[in-house]
């Protein structure tokens, strides 16, 4: 394994555990048994880790979007809405520190910014997803892509968040009929063709 795998697993380890809040760059090289001059080498900031780690120790909704025009409208929600589940659920530990000190969250905000990075390119993927189904004619028209994209991924974020309230890191993953019924019944709302939804 390189430095840069070993790096991103103590990240990782100290993320799941302890928090963003903890998983500074001092402890990070610490835990990798490198100095902090080493993690500078592979990362340009903690942030960069961070993302790093997101990208690449996590599933993520991002990866691998369905095709518009292929497959059924439904069936591509409900693997958008399955990666987001998996990626909620494994996320909450790692953020939810920093929601208790708004300094800190600003710094981690303005850092994910100068990325490229943050929470809301989840809905935009799922927006430019459902624009493209738009223009091809298997949504309605009149769709609002931003509103549908938010309900979609608000509704998994929420899941997320009941597992992790109800039964801590350790939750049981949200069953894919879950992913099934909230993109079913977003289509429903959608008005899809008979030839963009799933039976």
């Amino acid at each position: 394994m390189g430095t840069r795998d070993q790096i991103l697993d103590a990240a990782a380890e100290i993320m799941r555990n302890r928090g963003v809040v903890y998983a500074t760059t001092k402890e990070i090289a610490k835990a990798a048994g490198y100095s902090e001059a080493t993690l500078y080498k592979h990362f340009s900031d903690k942030e960069d880790i961070i993302l790093n780690v997101l990208r690449h120790r996590m599933p993520t909704p991002a990866s691998a979007p369905p095709q518009p025009g292929t497959a059924a409208v439904a069936d591509n929600l409900t693997a958008m809405a399955r990666a987001a589940l998996s990626f909620y659920q494994q996320s909450l530990p790692l953020l939810g520190g920093l929601l208790a000190q708004p300094e800190r969250m600003a710094a981690h905000r303005n850092s994910m910014q100068r990325h490229g990075a943050g929470p809301g390119h989840a809905i935009a993927g799922i927006a430019e997803y459902l624009r493209a189904e738009r223009e091809l004619g298997r949504i309605s028209a009149e769709t609002d892509v931003i509103a549908a994209a938010s309900l979609l991924d608000g509704a998994c974020f929420h899941q997320a968040f009941l597992r992790y309230y109800q039964s801590g890191p350790d939750a049981e993953p949200a069953s894919d009929e879950v992913a099934r019924s909230l993109a079913r019944t977003l289509v429903r709302g959608l008005g899809s063709s008979a030839g963009g939804a799933s039976s």
